[in-house]
């Protein structure tokens, strides 16, 4: 049985693949320059789909991505991550303390005010685990889109579907994660972060949950922008609360600070 029930974020955190500017706008599809992008991050918490990565504690994040003229792209992204190792005593013979993950797709737009992102993402968490443990690794197929009303509001939709077990989780592949989202930008350089999503498990209802976000992000003329979001979902405590007895589906206030390069 695996606690990590999603990466937003996240992590989406997560998230397709995106970089952790990109995270911070909840996930929504953007068409991006062609060329060479990253960032590198640092968030008092990762969270991802409302969940703890690293109990509660510091992450360091980082991101690149190459997106080509005709919408293609590919990426890769990496933080530090505990969930594995905290599910268990000390002794016992898990140990990961990585993700990375890598994601190709391609984005569009269809008019002037609707975009679309299309593509798969595979989580990897390299580590030692005992016999017969179900692995953590988990591809994902996603497709997403958002609407423009105006300049200052996008609003975004995006489905994520588990190609194999979803994050450890036996007998699980096909679960989903539905992903809603609004952004304002309500300020020069200020945008508000709205976000609200649902993981569906197949096979394991009980582990099943919603999650919510509202969140601030100011970005700043020389590539650094600073996040804070406050986090909670309606997990059931008792099966999200891992060895150390702290419950990492509850709710959360996080601080981010990002350069994108």
């Amino acid at each position: 049985m695996s606690s990590r029930t999603n990466a937003s974020t996240t992590a989406t955190a997560h998230a397709a693949l995106a970089l952790s500017v990109f995270a911070a706008c909840l996930g929504a599809p953007a068409l991006a320059h062609a060329g060479t992008s990253g960032s590198v991050s640092l968030t008092s918490d990762y969270i991802f789909r409302g969940v703890s990565q690293t109990n509660q504690e510091p992450a360091l994040q980082g991101g690149i991505e190459y997106a080509a003229d005709s919408g293609f792209y590919v990426g890769a992204w990496g933080s530090n991550v505990s969930w594995l190792s905290d599910t268990v005593v000390v002794g016992d013979d898990i140990s990961s303390s990585l993700e990375l993950d890598v994601s190709a797709g391609y984005r569009g737009k269809a008019g002037e005010i609707f975009a679309y992102d299309v593509g798969a993402l595979y989580y990897w968490y390299p580590g030692d685990y005992p016999g017969g443990f179900n692995s953590p690794n988990t591809a994902e197929f996603y497709v997403g889109a958002t609407v423009t009303p105006v300049e200052t509001v996008t609003l975004g939709l995006k489905y994520s579907h588990a190609l194999t077990d979803l994050f450890g989780y036996a007998d699980s592949d096909g679960s989903g994660y539905l992903d809603a989202s609004v952004n304002w930008t309500f300020q020069p350089g200020w945008t508000l972060n709205l976000h609200g999503g649902k993981q569906w498990i197949k096979n394991n209802e009980a582990f099943e949950y919603t999650d919510w976000k509202l969140g601030v992000t100011k970005a700043f003329d020389n590539g650094f922008s600073i996040a804070a979001a406050y986090t909670d979902t309606d997990a059931e405590e008792a099966l999200y609360t891992n060895a150390h007895g702290n419950n990492i589906a509850e709710d959360a206030f996080t601080l981010t600070l990002t350069k994108a390069f």
